[in-house]
């Protein structure tokens, strides 16, 4: 496609106009820098400052009255974001809650859903997890006093798209032994979209729980995790959120668990609100927020508000209409470019990708990163020789990406 076709679909984007509403990092030149970091990092909304401002007065002017009268009440701060978190994850707003940090939170749901007998232990992951849970599902394996060698099995290849036949068929040939799924929604290094709803049937058919981590598929892939029967899922929000380095994170659990007897970690803020400063004995409040130990982290939270507003607004499904003409361009231009030079890893089927396109290059991968670097591409490099870059649909846009294949070109030539 030409440059005249980018700026036309740029101009057509019914998102275009929500670019507005976020800091653009600028290079030496003072030039706005194409980011397609968002993966790793979303970009500030403009709102946010605004957000944070109002917590700071009130704290300044009501002190410890601000847990009541706040313009947003700090004792039940979390509870306002559920409508939104549910309409973004597909779940009921007592099914999902904003707490603590990603695997924290994964950690506190294997407490109750990672429930190994001698007969079912195995734990499943996808080859190539993101560390975190790797060492996460590994950890769980030792505290259980089992050999995480033989409980954790990852099946497919690093670096390698994964078919949920293959994890169907393990599922067929050993579901007995298997205890938990746990895999990430979206792969961080290929950008695969698992078919949860598949993995899901098949996790349950074979009498295993199934958990997701949604670091990459929150906020980039449509979800509908109450309708696919997911048991438990957790997700940072700082990336396509934009909701700020380290903010919190949150967790789904399926309402049939709710007042389940599934052991549980339980602290004060678990309990029912209701009952809450009757300090007597654990009264689980219903839903996911019997999972929340300690209270809302206000300033954090405010800029997860302002955030999610922004998303809220635009609709899952404008996003994702975005996203996939992004990827789907960027992958016409991609294909333009010397043979041989670089490898597509991630999917080419719209239905098996998110937001992200990973390049393996076949050369001097730093150096390529170094360049896209120095001529105002922000990108991720991922040793030893793969560069991810995942375009966000509220704030990226069609001529970006043609101007980094133009770049590509020169450089790969």
């Amino acid at each position: 496609m030409s440059e005249t076709q980018a700026l036309e679909m740029d101009r057509q984007d019914p998102l275009a106009p929500y670019r507005e509403r976020f800091f653009i990092p600028r290079t030496e030149s003072g030039e706005e820098a194409i980011y397609l970091c968002g993966n790793s990092l979303g970009l500030q909304p403009r709102s946010t400052r605004a957000a944070l401002d109002q917590e700071l007065e009130d704290w300044a002017r009501l002190a410890v009255g601000g847990h009541f009268e706040a313009k947003h009440p700090w004792y039940s701060y979390h509870e306002d974001l559920c409508e939104p978190l549910g309409r973004l994850v597909g779940a009921q707003a007592h099914e999902v809650v904003s707490m603590g940090a990603l695997t924290n939170n994964l950690h506190l749901a294997m407490v109750s859903f990672y429930r190994p007998t001698q007969e079912r232990s195995l734990i499943l992951i996808e080859a190539g997890a993101f560390p975190s849970d790797r060492y996460a599902v590994e950890s769980q394996a030792l505290f259980h006093g089992l050999d995480p060698s033989e409980t954790v099995v990852s099946l497919g290849e690093d670096g390698d798209l994964l078919d949920e036949a293959e994890i169907e068929a393990y599922l067929e040939a050993e579901g007995p032994r298997v205890a938990l799924v746990m895999v990430g929604g979206v792969h961080y290094y290929t950008g695969q979209l698992f078919d949860m709803e598949r993995i899901t049937k098949a996790a349950h058919r074979a009498g295993a729980t199934v958990g997701f981590d949604l670091a990459h598929a929150i906020g980039n892939v449509p979800l509908q995790l109450h309708d696919w029967g997911v048991d438990f899922a957790s997700w940072c929000s700082y990336k396509y959120l934009n909701s700020g380095p380290g903010g919190v994170a949150g967790l789904f659990v399926h309402d049939r668990h709710a007042g389940s007897d599934l052991p549980r970690f339980n602290g004060w803020w678990g309990t029912d609100p209701e009952t809450r400063f009757q300090m007597g004995d654990f009264d689980a409040q219903r839903g996911a927020g019997a999972w929340q130990i300690s209270n809302a982290p206000v300033m954090s939270m405010a800029c997860h508000r302002a955030a999610l507003a922004i998303h809220d607004e635009a609709g899952m499904p404008a996003l994702r209409q975005k996203s996939l003409a992004m990827t789907d361009f960027f992958l016409s231009q991609l294909d333009e470019l010397p043979e041989g030079r670089i490898t597509v890893i991630s999917p080419r089927q719209a239905e098996r990708r998110g937001s992200q396109i990973s390049l393996r290059i076949h050369g001097d991968a730093p150096d390529l990163h170094q360049a896209l670097a120095a001529a105002g591409v922000v990108c991720d490099f991922r040793n030893p020789d793969v560069i991810r870059m995942a375009p966000a649909p509220l704030y990226n846009r069609f001529h970006e990406l043609w101007r980094v294949t133009e770049i590509l070109k020169e450089r790969l030539s």
